[in-house]
């Protein structure tokens, strides 16, 4: 480790920065300090806006100028960004599906993380600041599981994250996955509303009546032997929800470590299938900045359309 003092910053509040608490701005301007000194600094005045003290909630402006005082950074490996050289950070480049100068669609491999953490070196969004290092912001602007593969969408300017976050939050974005699940899904389940409760120690979702309303439509897509392929739409968000839901119905997905069936799995395995079939297909959205409507998909690996030929051949 070594330890490196910053110079004075001044930076110009543009229209795409403005909006946000000057805490939070310095939180991603310092990403290599400990949150306690950036709430050091603003508290005895270091940091000023326009010359003038202000507090952590202050909301910056456009036309502001923020002085930023010298800090000392302790750089450690493991925050330096993860070589492009890398298999894994070279092929995310082949799996982004759409990009322009407000955001960028990734086609997100099965295993890989959305980010870094928890043992993590680096996920996604530290793979892809790897490959676009003139970048000036990205962003995630919504998360899906490790194991999940498909659409990630990824903010380039502050105004497309608050926009895409909004579409989030109002449930104007429609989102659609592919499922393979044990058994015959019956045509007459369209929809499950069943609220989940997430356990905050092990982090394992269950159908409870004093969870978070949740809501997943289903249709199906394809019928096997043991096995359906479905279509699912997460209407609300939680963590889990489309796999907790299946699981609920009595349907669990084929190769789900937490909430899936050890027969089910054996059974999918005789076809090829060795990872979590849950794959994001599908997303429509209004663009940030065009305020066009857009429908993006993401093709599902070779490996899942071998595990489905295999099925139609059992």
């Amino acid at each position: 480790m070594s330890e490196i003092r910053t110079q004075v910053q001044f930076v110009d509040i543009d229209d795409d920065m403005a909006g946000q608490r000057v805490d939070n701005f310095l939180r991603n301007q310092l990403k290599s300090i400990p949150k306690s000194m950036i709430y050091r600094i603003l508290r005895k005045g270091e940091v000023r806006v326009n010359k003038k003290r202000v507090k952590a909630e202050y909301k910056l402006e456009a036309g502001d100028v923020v002085r930023i005082p010298p800090v000392t950074v302790t750089e450690k490996p493991q925050d330096e960004a993860p070589s492009t050289k890398l298999n894994k950070v070279a092929e995310l480049e082949d799996k982004i599906i759409y990009e322009d100068e407000h955001l960028l669609i990734l086609n997100k491999p099965s295993g890989t993380a959305v980010h870094g953490g928890s043992g993590l070196k680096f996920g996604a969004i530290e793979a892809l600041r790897a490959l676009r290092p003139n970048a000036r912001f990205l962003e995630l602007v919504h998360r899906i599981d490790r194991d999940t593969s498909g659409i990630l969408l990824v903010a380039k300017k502050r105004s497309a994250l608050r926009h895409l976050q909004a579409q989030f939050r109002e449930k104007t974005v429609n989102k659609y996955y592919f499922a393979l699940v044990m058994g015959k899904w019956k045509p007459s389940c369209k929809v499950i509303n069943a609220p989940l409760l997430k356990n905050e120690v092990n982090s394992i979702v269950r159908v409870n009546p004093q969870g978070k309303p949740s809501e997943t439509r289903f249709k199906i897509l394809e019928s096997f032997e043991q096995a359906t392929l479905i279509q699912a739409s997460p209407i609300t968000g939680r963590t889990h929800q489309i796999r907790v839901h299946t699981q609920y119905a009595g349907h669990p997905i084929a190769w789900d470590d937490r909430y899936g069936d050890r027969r089910f799995d054996a059974y999918t395995s005789k076809v090829g299938l060795d990872r979590l079939f849950l794959h994001a297909a599908n997303i429509r959205f209004i663009h940030p900045k065009t305020e066009q409507w857009m429908d993006v998909n993401a093709p599902m690996e070779e490996k899942l359309q071998r595990v489905l030929d295999g099925l139609r051949r059992v």
